[in-house]
């Protein structure tokens, strides 16, 4: 290490030490600044002589330095004019000020910007393409942008040539193309000939799916219109068969009714059909008792089989299982209601068979049976078998909306059948997980039937003919009816006459968007009270029915049947 006295400090170079530190380092002192002096006029003469443009100028946009090559790029005659005439680089020169706010956003977050096109304004007035490398400076206490300047006028033309050659290159192939295809003409139209039948098929194809779509659509539609008139044909045949009527009379509305029992049958078909197509059949799976699944129903069907000399009986079951009740219900009504109508004498027997992960219920009867090769074709539309001649069959389509539901809810259907033996359908159901849990059971409406005499009935119903029908089948049941068209009017009925229904009967659909639903909970907000209520709607969408559900309304279904109606409108006013 060398001694203290060896050592040269600051004071000592810049002559502030004692005279001999000064005397023996001033010579490498004035070295020094030789070589720094030497430095900077080299950095002046690299500045004053570059190729590319290099300004300087303060985060304001205020120029500070220009060299002669910007000056040029620019169409100054030198550096001192640029300077002179340029106060304000965003203003005065780039000509977007959006340009420099860009760059000067770049350096405040990164603090350099490379290879940055832009245009710059010339002396003239016209813009120049340059790429900028932008570089941020500390001088002092202030900050300096230090820009480097390429003019890219030529490589900018030579792009523009290019895209020119491109464009006269396209349109030269293009022309072949044309000279190729009208050489070729004679072939396409050869493969063209060999190709219509192919494309007049995938057309016929094609209209007849879109066909098949706009039946669906239109079957859905007209189905749902048409059970509006219905409905309340219904109810008025309804009333006219509790009535003592002349013995020709009577059996004139008997013939009545049976035709609508006819139409709507084949509108409900319809309508479930046009539904299944269009995939609009969401299953809605819980745990339910197989007992209270199948239960009503043969109470339902006891009467026909009897009113046709047939034995129904049922083996009980105490398995549960996981399904949509309402879908599996639809298929079992069709297995009875085929069993019934194609069986002359005998028997129909329901009972289940277990497996290990399912359950598969039955439908035996001692009917004419089905012959081996068509037993596919039984659940195709509108195929029927001999039948019985004074039993009314519908067109066929029960078996086909049994296939179809079956195949959305994923539960297999088998057919056994032998002629002159008998058949038997089944459905393969899969068990709840657990046997033993609580299963759902199905809502059963078996009260008195004494219960709605001098009730009071509101019936809210935009159809007239539709309140009309209903003021006439309630009244004669004995009840005290006042209806209305919506909402308001219902209000202003119990408003006037002071009057609280002991049971409201709600269309859904209603004029002007309004719904059923939304006139209930209104009038039980209106009054303060939670009035038994239930809605009548021809819209069997899983949307209305989880609607439904989620307000705790029960639901019937149009076209009304009047014992369902007395059924439930007995249940909500004992409750």
């Amino acid at each position: 290490m060398k001694k203290r006295s060896d050592q040269a400090t600051v004071d000592d170079l810049i002559g502030l030490g004692n005279q001999s530190a000064r005397k023996s380092y001033y010579a490498e002192l004035v070295t020094k600044i030789e070589e720094l002096e030497a430095e900077r006029n080299r950095y002046m003469w690299l500045f004053e002589n570059a190729l590319h443009g290099i300004f300087q100028a303060d985060m304001s946009g205020g120029l500070r330095a220009a060299n002669p090559a910007i000056a040029k790029i620019c169409g100054y005659d030198s550096a001192d004019e640029i300077l002179a005439h340029i106060a304000r680089i965003d203003q005065q020169l780039f000509l977007s000020p959006q340009d420099f706010s860009f760059v000067t956003d770049c350096l405040h977050s990164c603090g350099h910007v490379f290879g940055y096109e832009t245009r710059m304004q010339r002396k003239d007035g016209s813009a120049v393409d340059v790429s900028l490398n932008v570089l941020l400076k500390q001088e002092g206490q202030q900050q300096v942008i230090e820009a480097f300047v390429q003019d890219i006028t030529e490589r900018k033309k030579a792009q523009d040539n290019l895209k020119k050659l491109n464009e006269e290159l396209e349109a030269r192939v293009e022309e072949r193309t044309r000279e190729l295809v009208g050489l070729n003409d004679k072939l396409w139209r050869e493969i063209a000939e060999r190709e219509q039948a192919q494309k007049e098929l995938k057309v016929a194809k094609e209209v007849a799916e879109q066909a098949n779509v706009s039946k669906d659509k239109y079957l859905a539609a007209a189905s749902h219109d048409l059970l509006q008139p219905m409905n309340a044909a219904r109810l008025l045949i309804s009333t006219l068969r509790e009535r003592e009527l002349a013995g020709e009379e009577g059996h004139l509305v008997e013939r009545v009714h049976m035709a609508l029992d006819n139409a709507e049958e084949l509108l409900a078909d319809l309508l479930d059909i046009s539904k299944l197509d269009q995939n609009a059949v969401k299953p809605d799976p819980a745990e339910y008792s197989v007992k209270t699944l199948l239960d009503p129903l043969i109470t339902e069907f006891q009467a026909v089989a009897q009113d046709a000399d047939l034995e129904l009986r049922c083996v009980p079951s105490s398995l549960n299982v996981t399904t949509d009740s309402r879908l599996l219900i639809r298929i079992l009504r069709n297995f009875l209601s085929n069993a019934i109508r194609y069986t002359n004498d005998g028997r129909v027997l329901v009972g289940c068979r277990r497996g290990p992960h399912s359950v598969r219920i039955q439908v035996w009867d001692t009917g004419l049976g089905i012959p081996q090769d068509r037993i596919q074709d039984v659940f195709k539309e509108f195929q029927q078998l001999e039948r019985k001649k004074r039993k009314r069959t519908g067109v066929g389509l029960g078996l086909a909306i049994v296939d179809r539901i079956a195949r959305v809810l994923d539960h297999p259907i088998h057919v056994i059948s032998q002629v002159g033996v008998g058949s038997m359908f089944s459905i393969e159901v899969p068990l709840a997980q657990s046997n033993t849990a609580e299963p759902r059971v199905m809502p059963q409406y078996t009260v008195p039937t004494d219960q709605i005499v001098q009730s009071r009935v509101l019936v809210i119903d935009n159809e007239e003919n539709i309140l009309v029908s209903m003021a006439a089948l309630l009244g004669q049941w004995g009840c005290e009816v006042e209806t209305a068209a919506d909402e308001h009017e219902a209000l202003e009925v119990i408003e006037r006459l002071s009057w609280v229904p002991d049971v409201i009967v709600a269309d859904y659909h209603l004029d002007e968007d309004q719904t059923g639903t939304d006139a209930i909970l209104s009038i039980r907000e209106t009054l303060g009270l939670n009035i038994p209520a239930m809605v009548i709607t021809a819209d069997r969408s899983d949307e209305c029915r989880q609607l439904f559900r989620d307000h705790g309304l029960p639901v019937l279904n149009k076209p009304v049947k009047p014992g369902k109606l007395r059924s439930l409108l007995t249940h909500l006013l004992q409750s």
